[in-house]
């Protein structure tokens, strides 16, 4: 038979092409996500967690038609750090976002630390694969580092092409009449050398009026003025503070200066829904990383009231409510089936936190000892819930231990983005565990820092069921007896604050899930076998780090009036306005 002609075999060829860019074309779309951070939620709060009272029909939901992770950990008991390893996929040591003092997180807008430039997020990692990203909420990463436009720290520069929230965090100052987190500060500060003035006026004054001591009008007056400073100083920081470090950012500007509580998770969330309908025919990535249910708590007149659990249950409701509301757009849009929808905490509740009234403020770690700034397991232990219909099965539990640094790899992986190979990235992808493709946890060893320090390391050893974690210090609880720092509001990790073991204290976490009862040579006949491995292991992941600019240091972290942001219609330090609008939402 004659071969075929020339043409012939042109027009197979182009035929063959054309089939496969039809194919192509129609290949399944690049999956969106939807990754929502609660903030001081704890795992006893939500139902599908095992509360009976808390109504979390919506947060339930993700774990009825998807994945819950029973043991999913936050890489660093507070929120700062613990964001700042979520975004990247590594301990917070390695950026620079771990403390070496006690204030382990930023406190002031116009403060100088923050994620370096230099850190990649998966936000910035899906920008260069075509998303279009967004946050929505707390970032409490940083602003500025130079001045107050470089914006070096911001959403903007880490990948987020819209930002609309707080740039730090919600507090009780924030809000009138709920105190302040800088109430040892002013009383160190102001209220300490105040008494100590008003004690030496007293005594030079009845030394004077005694006889027996000749005292210079002149030193009478510099007290007093001295006095006036320090009172001045105060009131000045009271009356200032909220506008200038309470407001929301819409990208890079301000929109409501003081922030305003009104209606605020409504508009967050509307917010959140109307990015989704802007993008609804490209690829996206929502951060929604929502204000509740940290102090100062709010909720609006829907909710307030509402819940069995006074003002923390009100909040925790809203917030599942403005779960719902993304849920039901993605629906609504036909999009549900095409992404990813991660729901977490940054750490667990803050068990300390208590009003002046007495009202508790916190939520429940369930049967986990501990809370927010510490790491025993309330306060690393968070809720972790995936669910993508058709790729993840609907109802499946993991038990394997996982970490919120295991979503950037898991991420970037599923947007086809290639990981840095120029750094430690210290997640794991979570698909494997996800599908049942694996049982077992890439993580045979994780390490538990309490800011700067290694608190902790936890270990699944392979083919083994045990996983061991040992402590090398623990924070000193007090008052003696409680389940948390009462005293100092949130526990520290150093000095007189700690208690250093040696040997290590061990727990086998699949026995004693509490903490309750350390193992001891004993009790465990490996007892040092496992030490021993451990030590290694943190040993090696020590050699791994490497030291960098410290983001949270004194200076870094102090209040500087060249940072500050300003309302542009305001004026001197008045920084008032309410520019928010309703019909604002973010466009790619």
């Amino acid at each position: 038979m004659a071969c075929p002609s020339l043409p012939m075999k042109m027009k197979s060829l182009l035929l063959l092409l054309f089939f496969l860019c039809e194919a192509r074309s129609r290949a399944a779309p690049k999956p969106n996500f939807v990754l929502i951070m609660a903030d001081d939620l704890g795992i006893g709060d939500p139902g599908c967690y095992g509360n009976k009272t808390l109504r979390t029909p919506n947060i339930d939901r993700l774990a009825k038609e998807g994945v819950k992770l029973t043991q999913h950990l936050a890489a660093s008991p507070l929120c700062t750090p613990s964001r700042a390893a979520f975004m990247t996929g590594r301990y917070p040591i390695r950026s620079g976002m771990a403390s070496q003092s006690r204030t382990g997180v930023f406190l002031f807008l116009a403060s100088s630390g923050g994620l370096p430039e230099s850190e990649v997020t998966f936000a910035r990692l899906l920008k260069n694969q075509g998303y279009a990203t967004a946050l929505i909420g707390k970032w409490h990463l940083g602003t500025h580092c130079r001045n107050n436009s470089d914006f070096c720290h911001h959403p903007s520069s880490h990948g987020f092409d819209y930002f609309h929230g707080i740039p730090v965090t919600n507090l009780r100052d924030c809000k009138p009449g709920q105190g302040s987190v800088f109430t040892s500060a002013i009383r160190l500060l102001a209220f300490v050398p105040l008494q100590v003035i008003a004690i030496a006026l007293l005594t030079l004054a009845a030394l004077r009026w005694l006889g027996l001591l000749r005292v210079p009008g002149l030193v009478f007056a510099c007290l007093l003025l001295l006095a006036a400073a320090i009172l001045g100083a105060l009131l000045g920081f009271l009356h200032y503070f909220r506008p200038l470090n309470c407001l929301l950012l819409h990208n890079r500007d301000v929109s409501q200066q003081p922030l305003s509580y009104d209606n605020l998770t409504q508009r967050l969330t509307e917010d959140a829904a109307r990015f989704i309908r802007r993008n609804a025919e490209t690829p996206f990535l929502l951060v929604f990383s929502c204000l509740q249910v940290h102090t100062a708590l709010f909720s609006s007149k829907d909710f307030a009231g509402k819940s069995k659990h006074g003002a923390y249950g009100d909040a925790a409701e809203e917030m599942d409510w403005g779960v719902g509301q993304i849920l039901n757009v993605l629906e609504e849009l036909r999009l549900t089936n095409n992404t990813l929808v991660y729901f977490s905490s940054d750490q667990g509740a803050h068990v300390e936190e208590v009003s002046s009234k007495g009202e508790v403020h916190g939520g429940s770690n369930g049967m986990y000892k501990g809370g927010k700034g510490n790491n025993w397991e309330g306060g690393i232990r968070v809720p972790g819930l995936l669910r993508w219909p058709g790729v993840l099965e609907a109802g499946l539990e993991v038990d394997a231990p996982t970490s919120n640094m295991d979503m950037f790899p898991t991420v970037a992986t599923l947007a086809g983005a290639a990981l840095p190979q120029d750094r430690v990235i210290d997640g794991r992808d979570l698909m494997p565990l996800l599908q049942s493709k694996s049982r077992h946890s890439e993580h045979e060893f994780l390490f538990h820092y309490c800011n700067f320090y290694l608190n902790a390391v936890r270990w699944h050893p392979r083919n083994s069921s045990s996983i061991w974690k040992a402590f090398f210090f623990t924070p000193n609880f007090t008052p003696e007896g409680a389940n948390g720092c009462f005293l100092t509001h949130v526990c520290f990790c150093h000095g007189r604050f700690i208690t250093h073991h040696h040997p290590p204290l061990l727990f086998d976490l699949s026995k004693d899930p509490r903490e309750r009862t350390p193992v001891t040579p004993s009790t465990e006949p490996r007892f040092w076998e496992i030490l021993d491995a451990m030590q290694q292991a943190a040993d090696r992941h020590t050699h791994t780090v490497q030291e960098v600019p410290n983001q949270l240091s004194l200076q870094n972290l102090l209040w500087k009036p060249w940072l500050q942001m300003c309302c542009s219609s305001s004026s001197g330090l008045s920084c008032r306005c309410h520019q928010e609008k309703q019909d604002r939402g973010g466009s790619a």
